[in-house]
């Protein structure tokens, strides 16, 4: 595993982390012994940087990390989010009140004293034209609740906003083979700003597994399912956002440059940390064996200058019209 360091905070991290949004919900039931023994895989292959939220499984995804802390002497960085349990999910919630509570129930969920980060996540966009926002979680960091404090967004404009902030440490941010326009001015400012970049929705719901096909069959209960038009949040964490057939075309597209011995869920990794701006990748994981997959990306080849301008070929042909201009 080779690690990076995370901006401002002078933490060098698993250049692959884990999301857990799997270990929570909504992409289908995992039980209990599954989901710790992910987790500890996890670990044993040198992630130190695990990703969450207060909403994953109502608080079940912290209570498991929470649980990991207990039965295991590494130390790892656990980064979690609040704001969407806020029902609605409005500017206005993004209170002193609100984020105070949110944040003494994930430090009960994870059993700390105070958070290693905190995220806001994916607030509405008024949110990071209200400075006072801000101003509260610098009151919680001076408090000792949280260490450093970052936003999750879902537009390059969000992120370009919130970095302007200077207690903003980090930006979470969906970047992957799919949804490349990071690229063109965000990444440049996160570098200047030394602001960490965590990239989520690296595979594309799946999508950039190669897995998937037109026959494959999503429970109700997981958001591949039910979020397909946006129904239930952000249709960009759906598939990144890609109509699913044409997400299909493209991956055709790009399986003649994965070379041999490496799967097409390792490439697509492995094109994200082309990008010396990405701080670390958060591939979630239901079960060992994926954790064990991810990681490997970790120490392939890099990819040649040919495969980086194929792959940008596939996405400004396939996939640019669909998501380019509305993230």
């Amino acid at each position: 595993m080779r690690y990076r360091t995370f901006g401002r905070t002078g933490w060098e991290v698993s250049e692959i982390g884990l999301g857990t949004w799997q270990l929570g919900g909504d992409w289908g039931k995992v039980d209990e012994e599954t989901a710790m023994a992910t987790l500890h895989r996890a670990l044993d292959l040198g992630i130190n940087f695990l990703d969450t939220a207060d909403v994953y499984g109502d608080g079940l995804s912290e209570q498991r990390i929470g649980r990991l802390r207990r039965e295991r002497s590494d130390h790892f960085y656990v980064a979690t989010k609040a704001g969407r349990r806020l029902h609605p999910h409005t500017a206005d919630g993004y209170n002193r009140e609100n984020l105070t509570r949110f944040v003494e129930r994930s430090l009960r969920n994870l059993g700390v004293e105070s958070l290693d980060l905190l995220q806001l996540h994916c607030p509405p966009t008024e949110v990071y034209y209200r400075p006072e926002v801000f101003q509260v979680l610098d009151d919680l960091k001076q408090q000792g609740k949280i260490q450093h404090y970052g936003v999750s967004v879902e537009k390059v404009e969000e992120a370009l906003k919130a970095i302007e902030y200077p207690g903003v440490e980090s930006v979470q941010i969906i970047f992957n083979i799919f949804r490349q326009r990071p690229t063109e001015l965000f990444f440049r400012e996160a570098k200047r700003r030394n602001a960490a970049v965590i990239v989520r929705v690296p595979l594309a719901s799946g999508l950039l597994s190669g897995k998937i096909t037109r026959e494959t069959v999503f429970s109700p209960d997981d958001h591949r399912h039910y979020n397909r038009e946006g129904q239930a949040f952000d249709v960009g964490e759906t598939f990144a956002g890609v109509p699913f057939e044409v997400g299909l075309e493209a991956v055709e597209a790009l399986r003649p440059l994965v070379p041999s011995g490496m799967t097409m869920a390792q490439f697509a990794l492995r094109w994200i940390l082309m990008f010396d701006e990405v701080s670390v990748v958060i591939p979630g994981a239901k079960n060992p064996r994926q954790v064990e997959d991810n990681a490997r990306a970790s120490g392939l080849p890099s990819l040649t200058p040919e495969q980086m301008a194929r792959v940008r070929e596939i996405y400004d042909g396939h996939i640019r019209p669909h998501v380019h201009h509305r993230w």
